[in-house]
């Protein structure tokens, strides 16, 4: 039988069961579970900045947690709200528009138990003060999950593409853009996340790789072969952990806790 939640119900599959997001779900209901324990409460205040149209916000809610989500984008927020009604979490759902800069302009300091903070960093003028303010909306030992662009899987997308200038541009790029078209202003490597956390007052408790094989895998042999995104989706699972894959993943997660 599946395990069940602090309400008695069944945990959601992975938001939208990708590759994607399996790892880094997996990882944050782990943390929800332990703030759970540590605190004594079933229900916890999430907040989620740049949560967008809710692909972690809704699951966390269906676990029975209250997520406040803050993103610039009334056209993602508005997603949101339908998203959670049609989810049946419309309750313990609130959307606010605003983003990591001028978060205390729409929610409390130190008002939340655990804070999500996912491909936010990249896309921010100031990734540090982003981080510093994440931290400062947890209560003291509260749990923050980062997700951001990893350095070493755009390089080697690039190069495996047979865009070898542009591999070494991001290679030796301060903020390792492969081109002036590159979408992503901005990655990081898994040393300069963790000084980022250290700096805000986050004690690191774990750094994973995600999406290591993902994107290098012909998406037509996940599709046609028998149990082929199963056994990805596992190789991801051990790979995430290990220091090794760290630094030729696409995204980096990082999970912390607030300094008491």
């Amino acid at each position: 039988m599946p395990d069940q939640s602090p309400r008695g119900e069944t945990p959601p599959r992975p938001p939208r069961a990708s590759l994607r997001t399996s790892v880094v779900w997996e990882v944050v209901k782990d943390a929800l579970d332990r703030r759970v324990k540590a605190t004594g409460t079933d229900t916890l205040d999430v907040l989620d900045t740049g949560g967008g149209s809710g692909s972690f916000a809704v699951p966390v809610a269906q676990l029975g947690h209250r997520v406040t989500v803050v993103d610039p984008s009334p056209n993602a927020l508005f997603a949101l709200e339908r998203r959670a009604a049609e989810a049946g979490v419309a309750d313990r759902v609130q959307g606010v528009q605003g983003d990591v800069h001028g978060l205390f302009d729409v929610v409390e300091r130190e008002a939340f138990d655990v804070v999500l903070c996912h491909g936010v960093l990249e896309y921010v003028d100031d990734p540090g003060e982003g981080v510093r303010n994440a931290v400062d909306a947890l209560r003291p030992a509260g749990a923050i999950s980062l997700l951001a662009a990893g350095l070493g899987g755009a390089v080697i997308a690039r190069a495996i593409a047979g865009h070898f200038a542009e591999a070494r541009r991001a290679l030796t790029d301060p903020a390792g853009r492969w081109g002036d078209g590159d979408p992503v202003p901005r990655r990081f490597t898994a040393e300069q996340l963790t000084e980022l956390c250290g700096e805000a007052g986050v004690e690191v408790g774990a750094v994973h790789g995600v999406r290591v094989f993902a994107d290098l895998v012909p998406g037509v042999l996940v599709d046609t072969e028998p149990g082929a995104l199963d056994a990805l989706l596992k190789l991801e699972a051990a790979a995430a952990e290990l220091s090794a894959f760290h630094s030729v993943a696409s995204q980096l997660h990082v999970l912390g806790e607030k300094r008491a």
